[in-house]
């Protein structure tokens, strides 16, 4: 894939990404990806990411069944960002929102300004 060699990949090898849907163009959440996180989204058609927290790629609604399909893959001018618009399939954000931004700052501290979508309890079960 040779459009990945024109990624700018930060010194830990990762690239910070916006996933934007498609229709609306909200901004439904930010991650990273390595190469091999990339390559996978693109070969699959999902979006795949680099977990920080877990040093582990993870496909995005593997647990909760809340996939993107990726529709286009875009490049900022320095090639150290990419945003991604998808078709969002239920919530993107793990506290159980349809984006990650779902509070707003209100004067003095941050409100909700959206309705949960599901409860994590219920689908990101600790084992």
């Amino acid at each position: 894939m040779k459009f990945i060699e024109q990624v700018k990949f930060d010194k830990n090898g990762l690239v910070p990404v916006i996933i934007q849907d498609f229709e609306t163009s909200q901004v439904l959440m930010m991650g990273y990806m390595n190469k091999e996180s990339l390559e996978t989204t693109v070969k699959t058609g999902r979006t795949c990411f680099w977990s920080r927290s877990r040093g582990k790629l993870w496909i995005k609604g593997e647990t909760s069944g809340h996939i993107q399909k990726v529709k286009e893959i875009l490049i900022d001018c320095d090639n150290d960002t990419l945003l991604i618009k998808a078709e969002q399939i239920g919530g993107a954000c793990h506290t159980g929102y349809r984006t990650c931004f779902y509070r707003k700052y209100d004067k003095s501290d941050f409100t909700v300004i959206e309705e949960k979508l599901f409860d994590p309890e219920k689908i990101y079960k600790k084992t």
